[in-house]
């Protein structure tokens, strides 16, 4: 893959989520059809995973959605001890990457908050919503990273 095409996924994914999608979400979608897989399949598929997981703010929604994509690629359907090793070994180097651009893979640490008020409820999308939160970029990243260090998606 080129680095234009790899730029044209980061562009859509980013995209998605100035429409409303959230995080993981767009991170998904963006990259779908290197597997075959429906883009309404891979919104809903994904959903789950924004806001740090369901909005608790745990595990950053971009990185799991590069973190299921990669198990589209090394993720094994068979319980085999060492596919799975290998999988994890993929997933820990691409959170290790993420890592080192933003500082964590951690929702509330990427965004600043001491103390993550959990509900439900997802915040208005707003201009200034888009201007205080720093999660277009690391979806954006999060395909980069999926795309130019990850194992390659199977033709």
């Amino acid at each position: 893959m080129t680095q234009e095409e790899i730029e044209k996924r980061v562009e859509r994914a980013k995209e998605l989520f100035h429409h409303g999608y959230n995080c993981s979400q767009s991170v998904v979608a963006s990259c779908a059809d290197l597997f075959g897989m429906d883009e309404a399949l891979a919104l809903r598929m994904s959903a789950s995973f924004g806001g740090g997981i369901g909005r608790m703010r745990q595990t950053c929604g971009a990185a799991c959605g590069m973190f299921m994509l990669e198990g589209l690629v090394s993720g094994s359907a068979t319980p085999d001890a060492q596919a799975k090793a290998n999988n994890y070994a993929q997933v820990q180097e691409l959170a290790q990457r993420f890592r080192e651009q933003h500082g964590s893979i951690i929702c509330a640490e990427l965004l600043g908050l001491a103390q993550p008020t959990i509900t439900p409820t997802p915040e208005a999308r707003t201009s200034e919503y888009y201007h205080k939160r720093p999660c277009v970029e690391m979806v954006g990243d999060a395909v980069r990273i999926f795309l130019m260090h990850g194992q390659k998606p199977k033709a």
